[in-house]
């Protein structure tokens, strides 16, 4: 077989072309389709590419293509390739050549130089045909772009860069360069190292989906590995044995922590705790084979996405060709089969492409997008096509106004609702995706993606939140996204951490954050488009967010080093303990201060977000921004649970304790007290239909402690909110709220119907000893009168 470039393959038979003179006009959709009589169509956008080789691959790293074509360009810029006997598991690739890269018949693998013209055009070309490009509708993935194994043969990730000269690798493929001379950058070959994008048909069920109001959700954002990658993941029965309720949770087996199979064992915990969607961060394939785990280093968060389709397969505990989609699967099955829903933090805003790597502009990492159009998938500074405009600080936006990212986003999105089963996404760095080069790259809240993706999401009955924030100017855009869409309310979270250290100068007062932020959501559809968090992934957790007044990033593994995380966090330490409210030491006080927090998120109007272990006071040790450690700092110690002293039980890292910032609670049961308090009150909202209004029509009536109606939102920290329940067949709530320093008595009035009120919560140390501060109905006492609020405490009253 000859081997000029794009003859290595058959004529006739098995891996030969399929009627190529028909693949110009074809409309087939983008990815690798396998059809019922064992072939494979293949097809790839690139509007300015001159020539395209798709390449076959008998191994994912260590050989040179088995197999190449050259695709045929139709007039949609999609090249096409139709072959015989490809099927599942097959691994491929492409080669491109564009104006800054001509084709030449003499170009050979390994090394060639031939037909180079420039790293980068006019025109923000960076074609180069030595690097191999992946799919970027590839449904999986077979590696990283650097593994522990290409490490060991002395390559980096260098390799895949284009421009510079003198880059020398120990090893190039297994042999030092002839003569020990440097190669140029954009020379070095990368077929035998690159992923390689894998054909995948698969038919795996994910079960039916549970199709819940807005509303309706109570959401646990997680972590795929932080989530069972502890070794109590695999002693959960024993651990919950005296919780009733957990009775069905099951132990997660070694082999199977810290993946999708494991996750999926986990969907019984959730919803015996009361949670309605789990919420991951990025599952899409990102750079991650080879982060350490005995030192900082990679992105254990993963957000640098490379494959929009692809599950990542660090996840799976099947890493064969196949196996994390169908894990993944059947991991969405198990939490569906529990009522519980799926949600998944996607990023395209930017791609773990990055940005230019020197003040040449030369050279960039070239894997895929920028391999195959540069100019159609990113932003360009407009006159210098040679740069990158972002508002992402990760080097590179993608085009988010352009036909080809526009369809990329859409159909990645409809893959993962219609193919992998899940229910919702989380859109990180929103604002990017409504940034048009049309409009200066300003936001834009009616730009056409965001509409599009508020469509799709109705028709889908999906649910679509924003993280309306970004880092470019205008960037913070809480409440400005389109109908249908969702946002992380950035401003309710803000104003609760002030309120609960006796603040009202909030960005919205804390009767507005009760209230669901009329102003910002009445027009987006209702409360239920505040989704309101108070922490999440990146910054402190609940226990650390009142045990520490600055964050502590530079501790020692495994607890950190970290660069970066916000210096301003509206933390408090709590270490001045007002006497009024009961607590006999600063680690009591913490305790009630996060049994506040769980209670004003939990009786909000809106969308209730808690970041896992936040339910049993998981700590990160003061690390603000752990994004680079995957290690006991980030994963979820269910030995927590069992004891009365949290932080005090072994973090599973010999020489690293927990910071015991929270001290034993006062009730000797073995069995943590925040976690049952965080029950009672995720249990109690997903029970009320008062609690889950998707409107603002229920009435909501402030008044002072004294029951005077003239309460000041922006003045008074002590005051009682009356939740009209019975107007929507529920019960009647009084919330007493007191974040002041001194007890207050409130008048509590009669309530309706000849009901009498009864005590439901007290987040107060005296209570902890007595119930885990809260009640069940038939042990609730009756209230009549009035009733004396600790200081900083929140008292729950109930009709019946």
């Amino acid at each position: 077989m000859s081997d000029r470039i794009g003859s290595k393959h058959p004529v006739t038979g098995r891996y030969a072309p399929v009627n190529e003179g028909s693949w110009t006009a074809a409309t087939w959709p983008l990815g690798a389709l396998t059809g019922d009589d064992g072939s494979c169509r293949f097809a790839v956008y690139s509007g300015t590419a001159e020539a395209l080789v798709l390449e076959l691959y008998d191994e994912a790293i260590g050989s040179d293509a088995a197999r190449d074509y050259f695709m045929a360009k139709g007039p949609d810029g999609i090249f096409r390739a139709h072959v015989s006997g490809v099927g599942a598991g097959a691994l491929y690739g492409f080669r491109a050549w564009g104006p800054n890269w001509r084709f030449d018949p003499g170009w050979r693998r390994g090394n060639s130089g031939t037909g180079f013209v420039a790293d980068v055009d006019g025109a923000g070309n960076r074609f180069n045909p030595n690097k191999l490009l992946f799919d970027p509708y590839a449904r999986e993935l077979s590696h990283d772009r650097v593994t522990p194994g290409i490490l060991a043969l002395g390559d980096d990730a260098g390799m895949y860069g284009t421009g510079g000269r003198n880059v020398s690798h120990a090893q190039i493929y297994g042999g030092t360069l002839a003569g020990g001379v440097p190669l140029d950058r954009r020379n070095v070959d990368t077929g035998k190292r690159a992923p390689k994008s894998v054909v995948v048909s698969d038919t795996t069920s994910f079960g039916a989906k549970p199709k819940l109001a807005a509303e309706d959700s109570i959401i646990y954002e997680a972590h795929v590995r932080g989530l069972t990658a502890h070794p109590s993941a695999s002693r959960l029965s024993k651990i919950l044995a005296r919780v009733p309720g957990f009775g069905s949770v099951p132990d997660v087996p070694k082999s199977q922590r810290g993946t999708y199979a494991g996750a999926g064992l986990m969907a019984p915990y959730l919803q015996a705790l009361g949670y309605t969607a789990i919420e991951f961060l990025p599952v899409h394939e990102s750079a991650n084979d080879d982060n350490p785990d005995d030192r900082p280093g990679g992105n254990f968060w993963g957000y640098m996405t490379y494959g929009y389709f692809a599950p990542d397969r660090r996840f799976s505990s099947d890493r064969s060709a196949g196996g994390p989609t169908r894990e993944f699967k059947s991991m969405v099955r198990a939490f569906h089969e529990c009522g519980i829903e799926v949600y998944l933090d996607v990023v395209f805003n930017h791609t773990g492409e990055g940005g230019i790597w020197d003040s040449t502009r030369m050279s960039a990492e070239i894997l895929s997008f920028r391999g195959l159009d540069n100019a159609a998938y990113y932003a360009l500074v407009p006159g210098d096509p040679t740069s990158y405009w972002e508002s992402t600080g990760c080097g590179n936006n993608l085009n988010a106004g352009s036909g080809p990212v526009r369809n990329l986003i859409l159909d990645s999105l409809t893959y993962w609702l219609d193919e992998m089963g899940v229910d919702g996404y989380r859109f990180d760095l929103a604002p990017a995706l409504g940034r048009v080069q049309a409009r200066s790259f300003g936001f834009d809240p009616r730009a056409d993606i965001l509409v599009s993706i508020a469509d799709l999401a109705q028709s889908r009955d999906a649910e679509v939140i924003a993280e309306a924030w970004d880092t470019a100017g205008g960037g913070y855009q809480v409440g400005n996204f389109p109908d249908r869409w969702a946002e992380w309310n950035g401003r309710y979270r803000d104003t609760v951490r002030r309120f609960m250290k006796g603040s009202t100068d909030g960005p919205i007062s804390p009767a507005d954050a009760l209230h669901g932020d009329w102003l910002h959501f009445q027009d987006q559809g209702g409360p239920e488009r505040s989704v309101n968090f108070i922490t999440a992934h990146d910054g402190f957790t609940l226990a650390d967010l009142v045990s520490y007044n600055a964050r502590r990033n530079d501790g020692p593994w495994p607890f950190g080093p970290s660069d970066g995380g916000a210096s301003e966090n509206e933390s408090w330490d709590s270490a001045w303990v007002p006497p009024a409210s009961g607590c006999p030491d600063v680690e009591a006080f913490r305790r009630q201060r996060i049994r506040n927090f769980l209670a004003f998120q939990f009786l909000s109007r809106g969308v209730p977000m808690t970041v896992y272990g936040d339910e049993f006071g998981r700590t990160q040790n003061g690390n603000n921004n752990p994004y680079n450690l995957d290690s006991v700092a980030t994963w979820n110690n269910y030995d927590m649970i069992a004891t009365d002293a949290p932080q005090r039980v072994p973090t599973g890292f010999p020489g690293a304790p927990y910071h015991d910032n929270l001290g034993v609670d006062s009730k000797p049961d073995g069995i943590d007290t925040l976690f049952l308090f965080a029950r009672s009150m995720i249990r109690l909202r997903a029970s009320s239909r008062a609690l889950r209004q998707g409107n603002y029509d229920m009435g909501m009536a402030y008044s002072k402690p004294d029951g005077h109606a003239d309460y000041e939102s922006r003045e008074d920290i002590a005051f009682m909110l009356r939740i009209d329940g019975s107007a929507v067949g529920d019960r009647d709530y009084l919330v007493l709220v007191n974040m002041s320093y001194d007890e207050r008595r409130f008048l509590l009035g009669v309530p309706d119907r000849g009901t009498v009120w009864k005590r439901l919560a007290d987040t107060a140390y005296w209570a902890e000893s007595v119930s885990d501060n809260a009640w069940p109905v038939e042990a609730a006492a009756t209230i009549e009168g009035d009733y004396v609020v600790k200081a900083c405490s929140i008292v729950l009253l109930a009709s019946f």
